[in-house]
């Protein structure tokens, strides 16, 4: 059973999939355990909850297979899958969790049992509804991603000191324009900010000159699942 049944045609001919409304269900691409990779708790084990489905179509996109439909689960039956695994430190992910609403129902079971929640969101969703005690990594879309005009700017207004944003770099000129919106947004004052290079698009030594090079005050960040496991799914 699959909860995307609606196709929308979008912009370009591109059709979105819109989760049906389900007040016990979530569609999930995946649920697995490996190491954080891709922010300032890089390193540490984590549970990972793949949400399936997303409004996007990032040009530079490494989970495609998470894009559109994935397998219907009651919350019940996720977090019974959760409690398999000893670990504090979980993460939604997608494809894009805030496409379905019932994200924040997870988000909130989670916590009720003790969980450091993490929620890796696209930047084009409001995250207003999110629990705050939930740690935000907020992907803003670069131009290289072709994605960059749904970018929800008001949403920098909700971050919290804890979240983290992270501009995903293709090339010089996605680099430029980054530095630009930390500067026209007055970006890094409260929050950690991470550039993080495409993997097989731009050479990390690239990035890691141009960062030198303007003394910028940001982390960069490498996809370390990536560096240990390549593409291997699920990890």
């Amino acid at each position: 059973m699959h909860l995307f049944d609606v196709g929308v045609p979008a912009a370009g001919g591109v059709v979105y999939f819109i989760p049906v409304n389900d007040k016990d269900c979530l569609s999930i691409s995946e649920i697995f355990f490996s190491l954080q990779g891709e922010s300032t708790l890089a390193g540490k084990p984590c549970l990972f909850i793949r949400m399936a489905g997303c409004d996007l179509r990032c040009a530079w996109c490494d989970t495609s297979y998470a894009l559109e439909s994935g397998t219907s689960m009651t919350l019940g039956r996720i977090m019974e899958e959760v409690r398999k695994y000893p670990v504090r430190l979980i993460e939604l992910t997608g494809g894009e969790p805030l496409f379905q609403e019932n994200s924040h129902r997870l988000m909130g079971l989670l916590l009720e049992e003790g969980r450091r929640v993490m929620l890796e969101t696209g930047g084009h969703r409001s995250i207003a509804a999110v629990d705050r005690r939930v740690k935000i990594i907020y992907d803003i879309k670069c131009p290289g991603s072709g994605m960059s005009d749904r970018n929800m700017w008001v949403n920098i207004l909700l971050l919290k000191p804890s979240d983290e944003i992270k501009f995903v770099i293709a090339s010089e000129a996605d680099y430029n324009w980054a530095v630009k919106r930390i500067s026209e947004y007055s970006l890094g004052s409260r929050q950690e900010i991470l550039f993080s290079p495409v993997a097989g698009i731009l050479n990390p030594r690239d990035l890691a000159e141009w960062i030198l090079r303007d003394n910028l005050p940001v982390r960069l960040q490498l996809q370390l699942h990536r560096l240990i496991w390549g593409e291997e799914r699920g990890r």
